[in-house]
């Protein structure tokens, strides 16, 4: 009995390991199911799947799992690890954080995270249970919430609200002006029912400026997505361009997918960009300097 079973294992073994790697490499977002399965299984859960198979076969195949293994930890470490070296950052450079806070946390839980008041701040899932409190505390400073959307702004000087949008399915996209810079805050619509091919048609025909802007916020897909094509070739990912450490910023510190993004018009200059790992929300803080 036990001979019969142990080739079927073999072959389910290879069978999971196959449509894994198709998945993560091939398929990808290629069809509605397929980027299903493709953002549930980000590389490190790849790895960590294969190296359990490992353990129920026998040493004879067990050695081909760990540099399998071995390997898919080079390429992830390869694409999401970040060594840069921070440049100077003057008085007059802009510092700019968003976090999805969770519902939980406002600008004041922000505020502390940061270990100081930024020049800019967008938070997302934030319901401003404590606006009123904040704005007593800060009277010298500007803040807006957008109830519905859960969206919160948060700057030192005034700002200008160019124009609100929000899909069929619940994406927001809040365009404001700060210093002559054009801002999007962005919160990309996550549920697992909703296409984000749609959502993301509906992003791309609104961020009409590629110059003088900064684009930030949750936008529910990792980095290595198709539907952030057109902000590769127009922006600079802050955290590719100046971050250090893993860039992915979801989930509980774990490094799984880089859900939230900073991309920054390539013709103002990234200066450092930092990660905030916290326990606070799900998701790790993003923040950047950058220089007009």
């Amino acid at each position: 009995m036990l001979k019969f079973f142990k080739p079927l294992f073999y072959l389910i073994n290879v069978v999971i390991i196959i449509a894994l790697l198709a998945i993560h490499f091939i398929l990808k977002e290629s069809s509605y199911k397929a980027s299903l399965f493709f953002y549930t299984f980000p590389l490190p859960i790849i790895i960590v799947i294969i190296l359990i198979l490992s353990v129920f076969i026998g040493r004879r195949l067990r050695k081909y799992h760990l540099l399998l293994a071995a390997l898919l930890l080079t390429i992830w470490l390869c694409r999401s690890f970040k060594i840069h070296i921070p440049k100077t950052i003057n008085e007059n450079d802009l510092e700019i954080v968003f976090w999805n806070a969770s519902r939980e946390r406002g600008f004041q839980d922000a505020f502390k995270l940061n270990n100081h008041i930024p020049d800019v701040m967008v938070l997302a899932e934030y319901q401003a249970k404590k606006l009123k409190e904040d704005k007593l505390k800060y009277p010298e400073y500007y803040m807006v919430w957008f109830e519905k959307e859960e969206i919160g702004i948060f700057s030192k000087t005034p700002f200008q609200i160019e124009k609100k949008e929000t899909s069929k399915y619940h994406s927001t996209i809040v365009n404001f002006k700060i210093a002559n810079i054009n801002f999007y805050a962005v919160d990309v619509q996550g549920s697992p029912d909703v296409p984000r091919e749609w959502e993301f048609a509906f992003v791309d025909s609104l961020i009409v400026n590629k110059e003088n802007t900064i684009v930030l916020g949750d936008f529910n897909v990792p980095y290595e997505s198709k539907h952030l094509k057109h902000f590769k070739t127009d922006f600079n990912h802050a955290f590719s361009k100046k971050g250090n450490g893993f860039r992915e910023t979801w989930f509980w510190n774990i490094p799984l997918l880089s859900l939230d993004h900073i991309w920054v018009s390539k013709d103002l200059e990234v200066l450092k960009t930092k990660k905030v790992a916290t326990f606070k929300s799900d998701h790790s803080m993003l923040k950047t300097f950058i220089r007009q």
